[in-house]
């Protein structure tokens, strides 16, 4: 990404000729930064210097959040004006038996145990038509790693919603379930991603991220793949041409710095391919799951961290605040903390649900064009190719 120059006018507004395209939008007033850590920050922001780890750590460490807000809503609307996107979708979790049975997973199950399912095609194919009926743009699909499937289930997923329906925009498999097949059907990954694309992949989601650190990781999902491993399969995704979210997952027992390392890896990758569309941080439900934390993210925590990645990632288009995890409230404010985008609909989601969220399992579309609209931002119905 280019920033181009910056060009100040005494209104109270910038114009930049960013990559080709020129825009307004809100000046910011380096006055009103008076923690002399966030002005550099601002100041960097402003030039178009990309923060490093240390700029991380004060950012989320910081007690001036307004300061800090102002700085990321300066970033945010640099990128995308006023516009807040949501989606119309369904979420299609095809099962929750797994051989990982990760400690922060309240949803995966042991075949044969209580609450274990696996969808057939069939089952698949009744509620991607129900879903279809609603009026859904994209179908969003992540699941456990189930031994009893093979890659034709997943080839044949594919196929059939795109026989329901063309136009659907499918975001489907996180890289662990991509690592997964690969060494199952002994593909590799190009052949295997080429083999989905051709199916009617579109993109993939960023789920698995979690928290790069080895000895964080290393707690809380002890037999997923590494987070370097998540990288090189990202990065071969997006050498096959797919565009994919990264996500981060927060609020466990992370420290600043494993935060700040993590944003660092994810913006090396996007320095190199370009291809992430979405950062999405997302906080922890600790409810039935089997790590124990003590600790619960504050207000303050979820400003800092959604701001900071805004600031820190000058390169992907776009955050995400998932009204689902965060709650309506609490994503609508972030919309002026660097968010341009709270999530969708999300029919029949199950995961973070198992985990404890207390939010509805849907929401409508009018209800989040409310959301956007009432803190002052222009709605934007999109799929993640935006």
């Amino acid at each position: 990404m280019e920033y181009g120059t910056i060009f100040f006018r005494n209104g109270g507004e910038i114009e930049s000729d960013i990559g080709q395209c020129r825009f307004q939008s809100h000046m910011m007033n380096i006055d009103m930064i008076h923690n002399p850590v966030l002005r550099r920050v601002a100041e960097k922001a402003l030039s178009g210097t990309p923060v490093d780890e240390k700029d991380a750590i004060a950012m989320l460490t910081t007690s001036d959040i307004a300061e800090l807000g102002h700085i990321a809503d300066f970033v945010r609307r640099r990128e995308n004006g006023t516009k807040a996107y949501y989606g119309v979708n369904m979420n299609l979790n095809y099962t929750n038996v797994c051989e990982l049975r990760c400690p922060l997973c309240a949803y995966s199950r042991d075949e044969g145990e209580e609450g274990a399912f696996t969808l057939s095609l069939d089952e698949i194919e009744k509620r991607v038509r129900g879903a279809v009926e609603f009026g859904i743009d994209e179908v969003h699909i992540v699941g456990g790693l189930n031994p009893s499937l093979s890659l034709d289930y997943f080839l044949e997923m594919l196929r059939l919603i795109k026989r329901i329906k063309p136009d659907l925009f499918i975001v489907a498999f996180t890289a662990t379930e991509y690592e997964y097949f690969a060494r199952r059907s002994g593909m590799e990954l190009s052949e295997l991603f080429r083999a989905m694309i051709d199916a009617g992949l579109g993109a993939l989601p960023g789920g698995g991220a979690e928290i790069f650190d080895p000895g964080v990781r290393g707690r809380i999902a002890p037999r997923k793949i590494s987070g370097k491993r998540w990288l090189e399969v990202m990065r071969e995704a997006h050498r096959a041409g797919l565009k994919t979210n990264a996500t981060m997952l927060y609020n466990h027992i992370e420290e600043p710095s494993h935060i700040a390392d993590h944003l660092s890896r994810i913006r090396e990758l996007q320095n190199e391919t370009g291809g992430f569309k979405t950062f999405v941080p997302l906080p922890f439900h600790a409810e039935n799951t089997a790590l124990a934390v003590e600790k619960q993210a504050t207000g303050f925590d979820h400003v800092r961290i959604y701001a900071s990645a805004r600031i820190f990632l000058h390169n992907i288009p776009h955050i995400k605040g998932l009204w689902m995890y965060l709650g309506e409230k609490l994503a609508q404010v972030m919309l002026h903390f660097g968010v341009d985008d709270i999530g969708a609909t999300y029919h029949y989601e199950k995961v973070v649900h198992a985990a404890g969220a207390t939010t509805d399992d849907v929401g409508s579309e009018e209800r989040l064009r409310r959301i956007i609209a009432n803190a002052g931002m222009a709605p934007v119905r999109a799929t993640a190719a935006y």
